[in-house]
């Protein structure tokens, strides 16, 4: 893979290369005029609205004017101008804010997809809240090798970044088709006859928390659930018990729950749900929960957008209970189809990290150049 690049370096700069500022190989445009006028979103609209950050598609918007028109011919870098932040953009956009700036290669010194890897390479963030282009980033001295080095370099990376992309791809469908499965057999698992029904109330300490989201710190000692996916922690706990955790309004209503055991705090906004009685499993409860929940809120929520969980419609809640021996039969093989999906999921995400680390080794040792 090496050899073409290396013999291009032997030939054309063999003594090592110029460095310059990014500033002078890189023009710059304020994006002033493609600031999206409404922020009423609709994924059904055509022309994404974009930030260099995390969440990179804020949402589709249906305004015809004030597009950048971007393509794969005429790509372009969008940079966050208060973090550092960058994303490669080779299609039709507007933006949210100010804070941004798009990057264009002068293309008869340097390419653009070039000046992207260098950007990784300089691994520049920033939580000043000031502007960073003219006063710091612009200013970064970088590697000039000829064109034809620059080709190379950005074949080879791509290269990397293509094939992370093709396996992220065939893991996360293998994901999202264990997922369907273990829906569907949690759904038929639990389609019991001949069983009583208890309602929540009547089976469980219902309750909320008395934590703030604000409240967490990076390494706490205790689980601190809030309404997200993700745990958080604290050094404080609220809560030593065995529990099942639902958001209580928010995006995750009806599809986010946790299962502990033990010491944790909680948001005020999440509810916690504590078995009482001993002839219903915890571990079986939360299954049920988990497969029949959201459907069964869809049908009672406060409104069509199912945003929220009010006390009642949990009391309320009907559970199946049958003996003992058979919540532990759907337990068992419940936890056997979970590990698979974890398995799985830790697996993709490892091999992505994995993908991502040669990628940054073999980008940095090809991009430090001796500067002449």
């Amino acid at each position: 893979m090496m050899s073409k690049l290396q013999e291009l370096i032997d030939t054309l700069c063999p003594d090592g290369v110029e460095y310059r500022a990014i500033g002078e190989m890189v023009d710059y445009e304020q994006p002033t005029k493609y600031i999206v006028k409404s922020t009423d979103y609709n994924d059904d609209f055509k022309i994404p609205v974009l930030t260099a950050g995390q969440s990179f598609v804020l949402g589709y918007t249906n305004e015809a004017e004030g597009i950048y028109y971007a393509s794969k011919e005429q790509p372009v870098i969008i940079f966050d101008d208060f973090t550092g932040a960058f994303k490669w953009v080779n299609f039709p956009f507007k933006v949210k804010s100010s804070a941004m700036k798009m990057l264009k290669a002068k293309e008869d010194i340097v390419s653009l997809r070039y000046i992207f890897h260098i950007m990784g390479f300089l691994n520049f963030s920033s939580d000043e809240h000031k502007r960073l282009w003219i006063s710091i980033y612009s200013k970064f001295s970088i590697p000039i090798p000829p064109l034809e080095v620059q080709s190379e370099i950005v074949r080879i990376l791509d290269n990397f970044t293509e094939l992370t992309a093709e396996l992220t791809a065939e893991l996360t469908a293998e994901l999202t088709t264990r997922k369907q499965q273990y829906e569907y057999y949690a759904k038929k698992i639990f389609e019991l006859k001949n069983v009583e029904f208890k309602q929540l109330k009547d089976i469980a300490d219902i309750g909320t928390g008395s934590s703030n989201t604000n409240e967490e710190l990076e390494d706490g000692k205790y689980p601190f659930f809030v309404r997200s996916p993700e745990v958080r922690t604290k050094n404080t706990y609220e809560f030593d018990e065995t529990a099942i955790i639902t958001s209580g309004d928010g995006v995750g209503v009806g599809k986010i729950f946790h299962y502990i055991e033990g010491k944790y705090a909680l948001h005020q906004r999440a509810y916690r749900i504590h078995i009482t009685i001993d002839y219903v499993i915890p571990k079986y409860y939360y299954y049920y929960m988990k497969t029949t929940f959201y459907d069964y809120i869809m049908k009672n929520a406060v409104n069509s957008s199912v945003t929220s969980i009010r006390r009642k419609m949990l009391d309320e809640y009907n559970i199946p209970v049958p003996p003992i021996k058979e919540q532990q039969r759907i337990v068992d093989i419940l936890d056997r189809f979970d590990k698979l999906c974890n398995d799985i999921s830790e697996g993709l995400l490892a091999e992505i990290e994995a993908r991502q680390k040669q990628y940054e080794y073999y980008r940095d040792k090809l991009l430090s150049f001796k500067e002449i």
